[in-house]
């Protein structure tokens, strides 16, 4: 298994001690409390009050500004000393923010993770190993009776949209400057975006681009989102849909314009391998030599930092019980395979996009 510097000094050699080990194996017996709390301290505002006050705050001063019981603030507070988001000075009885509490509260992906975690994820994440044994999303039905999260997206509830979009959009839009630059480095004017959501990355590329248009292939339901989302704006007029159902292997890819650039972002981790390479076989079937397929994806081996493919690895997760139950935040040698498979090969790969993305470039086999 190939794995870029910081992976493998994380994951082929041990890091701990046998007591920080004994640690970290309670810590994750006690996981869900320790997600629960965390997240509480943040939304009951504790964290924040730490961050502001200059010498901290004592438990009966922070029971006054959060309207608590003194013994919910206590049992809070202690936990977090365990778990590592706040500090007391035992002298005084004042406890500050951490490092750790600090990141939790103010670092942008982990609040999205955070909040992704509780609205979409936690209570089927509860079905994870009835998930695995049948191959199907069963903590879904949590939520509706759809065989894939993506079915019943626009019928979640406003607060599961917004945590899942949140979530969605946070990864891919930081990317966006830097995959733009790539894709029109090679002349675009006709672009199949595979998989286009609520039209994010269209309405960037028809605003980068004066003569581009776009067409998104995905579901009619998506569809309709996305025509609400970008009836407004800018080069609307320049973006197309064409709906259909993807996992349909007798559904082909359009036909009706020669695209120079066929744009999978984000999506392919919605699949698992045989469909991957059915798309990609169907995706190939339109290309000439002179078309690219650009696939944007967040390979969990091709991290800067270890973080964020802990990040990644666990992710997966949520496809396996939530989403479809047989998708996952891949490998990149997975992905070549499945790509040469389907008669193409990677002409170039570029990393480190945005928030840990990677383009990986295909072309029809020479």
């Amino acid at each position: 298994m190939k794995l870029f510097p910081a992976l493998e000094k994380r994951y082929a050699h041990e890091q701990l001690t046998a007591r920080e080990a004994q640690r970290a194996a309670q810590f994750i017996a006690f996981g869900p409390i320790v997600f629960e709390v965390s997240r509480l301290m943040v939304k009951f505002g504790i964290l924040e009050l730490l961050r502001d006050s200059n010498e901290g705050l004592t438990l009966e001063e922070l029971a006054r500004e959060t309207d608590l019981s003194e013994y919910a603030v206590r049992v809070l507070l202690e936990a977090s000393l365990s778990i590592g988001t706040v500090l007391v000075d035992p002298a005084s009885d004042r406890f500050t923010l951490s490092k750790t509490g600090w990141f939790l509260l103010t670092d942008a992906s982990t609040r999205v993770n955070l909040d992704f975690n509780h609205d979409v994820n936690y209570e089927g994440m509860f079905r994870l190993e009835e998930s695995l044994r049948e191959g199907r999303p069963a903590g879904l039905e949590h939520f509706g009776p759809w065989k894939t999260v993506y079915e019943g997206l626009s019928q979640l509830p406003a607060e599961v949209q917004r945590s899942w979009f949140g979530f969605d959009h946070f990864y891919s839009d930081h990317s966006f400057d830097e995959a733009l630059r790539v894709v029109f480095s090679r002349p675009t004017r006709q672009l199949l975006d595979v998989g286009g959501n609520t039209g994010r990355w269209a309405l960037r590329c028809v605003a980068f681009d004066p003569q581009v248009e776009v067409t998104i292939l995905d579901l009619p339901q998506q569809l309709e989102l996305m025509r609400r989302a970008t009836a407004s704006e800018p080069g609307a007029d320049r973006i197309h849909g064409y709906g259909c159902n993807l996992l349909d292997e007798a559904t082909p890819f359009p036909t009706d314009r020669p695209y120079d650039t066929i744009w999978m972002s984000q999506f392919l981790d919605c699949f698992g391998e045989e469909e991957i390479r059915s798309i990609l076989v169907r995706a190939s079937r339109i290309m000439t030599a002179s078309t690219r397929l650009c696939i944007m994806e967040t390979f969990w081996d091709r991290q800067k930092y270890e973080t964020a493919a802990m990040c990644l690895t666990l992710t997966s997760l949520y496809f396996t019980a939530i989403a479809n139950g047989n998708s996952r935040m891949y490998h990149s040698e997975s992905m070549r395979r499945l790509v040469e498979s389907a008669g193409l090969e990677v002409e170039t790969i570029h990393d480190f996009l945005g928030w840990g993305h990677s383009i990986m470039v295909c072309r029809k086999k020479q």
